[in-house]
């Protein structure tokens, strides 16, 4: 088991590495000039290169990556060329927000859509799997934005509970962004619970169709007592990754519906950073991004290894 953690740790920071080098190689190969970019069109040769020398951009490549990696590894992730801020002082607080939405749609969406995909694959071919799947099928197929709206429209403007945009800044406390975190957590959990059901309800229907569960029912068991103890274990394997690659979704910033609420979160600010042509602030969204997807799936990885004891002994096989 200590073995299988330790290869799956060193491939995700392998992938994390190797992350970085795309990221970094695919900024720099963007079309124009930085420094001619913020400076205008009116700037004169010697203002442009002045500015190059400030922001290293006189530098090899290779020595631009090294510093950029070295300083992300101690935190230091850059100064922004809009703000003139810290990067990652202004990343950490719009992650915080993006975080604050990713919870509360985990905590509801994850659980509905687990339960909500069970019932479907243990009721296949009746009213409650019909009535799951058609619903699934709707969420999968209406875009973010347009859930986004029909929110705004039915708990914000024909009954107005809820607030439709956020007017506070990526400063404000958690106490005054809790109101405003529930139209966007809604529209993201849609699209999410769809997912997560359609996975949900495959797998449940292939491992109640195994061997081990007509074993366990000809023995006696309770209908529930298998799906419990038995079926669903084995049926959350498959519904891990599917789980991982959601929240990474939601973690690293949904920009449309961010947008749509005008939410200050990793959304938003990747929209301004792309306007501004501020590199080190992309830098260090997709970073931090990839980290994110990284760890999920190894979260995943490691979930599958507990909850499924064949995995543990093929690993203790392997290493013998």
């Amino acid at each position: 088991m200590l073995s299988f953690v330790a290869r799956r740790l060193f491939s995700a920071l392998l992938t994390i590495a190797l992350s970085s080098v795309l990221i970094f190689l695919a900024l720099q190969a963007l079309p124009g000039d930085v420094a001619s970019q913020i400076l205008g069109r009116d700037a004169t040769p010697e203002a442009v290169a002045t500015l190059r020398e400030q922001l290293d951009l006189d530098q090899p490549a290779w020595q631009r990556y090294l510093e950029w990696v070295g300083g992300a590894v101690t935190g230091d992730l850059g100064t922004s060329l809009a703000s003139g801020e810290p990067v990652a002082a202004e990343v950490g607080l719009h992650l915080r927000n993006t975080l604050l939405i990713a919870v509360v749609t985990i905590l509801v969406a994850v659980t509905l859509s687990v339960v909500l995909g069970v019932l479907a694959g243990l009721y296949r071919d009746r009213w409650p799997d019909t009535l799951i799947s058609g619903l699934s099928l709707v969420g999968m197929s209406v875009p973010e934005f347009v859930v986004a709206t029909l929110l705004v429209l039915a708990l914000s403007i024909t009954v107005p509970v809820l607030p439709a945009v956020v007017l506070d800044g990526p400063s404000a406390s958690i106490g005054e962004l809790l109101p405003a975190v529930w139209l966007p957590a809604a529209a993201l959990g849609v699209a999410m619970t769809a997912y997560i059901v359609r996975m949900a309800r495959t797998s449940v229907i292939d491992v109640m169709a195994g061997e081990f569960v007509t074993t366990a029912t000809l023995k006696g068991l309770g209908r529930w007592r298998v799906v419990t103890r038995h079926a669903l274990p084995s049926a959350l394997l498959p519904t891990l990754n599917v789980i991982a690659m959601n929240i990474a979704w939601l973690v690293g910033g949904v920009v449309v519906v961010e947008n749509v609420f005008n939410y200050p979160g990793v959304g938003s600010l990747m929209l301004q950073a792309v306007h501004n042509r501020d590199l080190p602030m992309l830098q260090a969204i997709a970073l931090i991004s990839a980290t994110v997807y990284v760890l999920c799936n190894l979260a995943a990885d490691l979930g599958a290894m507990a909850l499924n004891p064949k995995l543990r002994s093929r690993e203790q096989v392997g290493l013998r």
